[in-house]
């Protein structure tokens, strides 16, 4: 069954992945660079500001931080405790796929940190806005989902990666939320 399922994984991965063209490289590239989301950022900061006060934003900033650490710490738990392959250095796939980045990352890919952090971002701040500015959750949505495919695009995860990077993005996010909120409301910041 598990057999079944990588293989399945793995097809999947080779159809999304040639999917792409050299005309649409440098965008996913792009998108894909943890620097390209800063723009984002500043302006959920400035949001945060605005609706709540510096005190208020100051607790965001903290639990986001520790938030994307722990999602990030997840992951390296998750890489070397499964040792699953990224596609990238996967003999059984190489051959067949687009490796957009000039280098693959690291050994092991399962699962995608990437997806995870633009996730538990997105629900964190759709949690935190949901009253106030209804369209961020829309957006954040959009921005994470493109995040987690360029993963699969440029070649460095599968799509069982990314879609395990999801789940435990939006349950971080969620969780982190929920503390925030308690906080928040224990310190009176509400």
């Amino acid at each position: 069954m598990l057999d079944k399922l990588i293989h399945l994984d793995q097809q999947l991965f080779l159809y999304l992945n040639n999917l792409g063209s050299p005309q649409w490289d440098g965008f996913w590239m792009f998108i894909t660079d943890k620097w390209s989301s800063i723009p984002l950022y500043i302006a959920l900061l400035g949001l945060c500001v605005w609706r709540f006060g510096w005190k208020k934003t100051f607790l965001v900033l903290g639990s986001v931080a520790l938030m994307i650490a722990a999602t990030d710490q997840l992951a390296n738990l998750f890489k070397y405790g499964f040792e699953r392959l990224r596609p990238c250095h996967d003999a059984v796939v190489y051959d067949y796929m687009r490796l957009v980045k000039t280098s693959c990352g690291g050994k092991f890919g399962y699962f995608s940190a990437h997806a995870a952090n633009s996730f538990a971002v997105a629900t964190f701040f759709s949690i935190l806005f949901r009253n106030s500015l209804k369209w961020i959750p829309v957006l954040l949505l959009v921005w994470a989902l493109v995040v987690a495919y360029s993963r699969i695009y440029i070649g460095v995860h599968y799509p069982l990666d990314v879609i395990t990077g999801i789940s435990i993005g939006l349950l971080t996010g969620w969780f982190f939320q929920v503390v925030f909120q308690k906080v928040s409301n224990k310190l009176n910041f509400s």
